[in-house]
């Protein structure tokens, strides 16, 4: 995959939102690119964070925001009380190829929930309480989250083959 375009400087509300979003979904998989499922999976501190697991804990931040929040669905991600990391996660039968497949397959299905909403549209599960943010809200913070995990991505990446996004 080659490094994604970076998004137009005009369009609608909407259409910007949706090109950065969009922009930073493709860079999770082009920072992903070519890495072997060891070093994918490879740990490098205390915490579960790995380069696999970001893959996974963003499928089901796609998953919470969108389908259990925007959508009403009942949802269930991969974290228990007695794991909270459990969204970080790799189980023996999944691949690297079969985390980015879940991704793409998470973020289409935000992309067809998000079309049938407004931007004003209130999420119809409320989040943290009783608060029920907007369908633009949503979108703020999934790039916002996407975005920092790219920044992950990076330094994981340069740390485990070198590889940098100048490269």
């Amino acid at each position: 995959m080659t490094k994604p375009k970076y998004p137009p400087f005009a369009g609608t509300e909407r259409e910007l939102l949706e090109s950065h979003l969009e922009h930073n979904r493709l860079a999770v998989r082009h920072k992903v690119e070519g890495l072997s499922l060891e070093l994918a999976s490879k740990r490098l501190g205390d915490t579960p964070t790995s380069v696999a697991g970001l893959v996974k804990h963003l499928s089901e931040a796609e998953g919470w925001w969108f389908r259990h929040y925007m959508n009403g669905e009942v949802w269930i991600g991969n974290s228990t009380d007695e794991n909270p990391d459990g969204e970080f996660d790799i189980n023996p039968e999944e691949t690297l190829e079969s985390l980015l497949h879940d991704y793409d397959e998470a973020c289409e299905s935000s992309r067809e929930i998000a079309k049938k909403f407004q931007l004003d549209d209130l999420t119809l599960r409320p989040v943290r309480g009783d608060h029920s943010p907007s369908l633009r809200w949503v979108y703020l913070h999934m790039i916002e989250e996407i975005a920092r995990h790219n920044g992950h991505l990076d330094i994981y990446r340069e740390l485990l083959d070198g590889t940098t996004d100048r490269d």
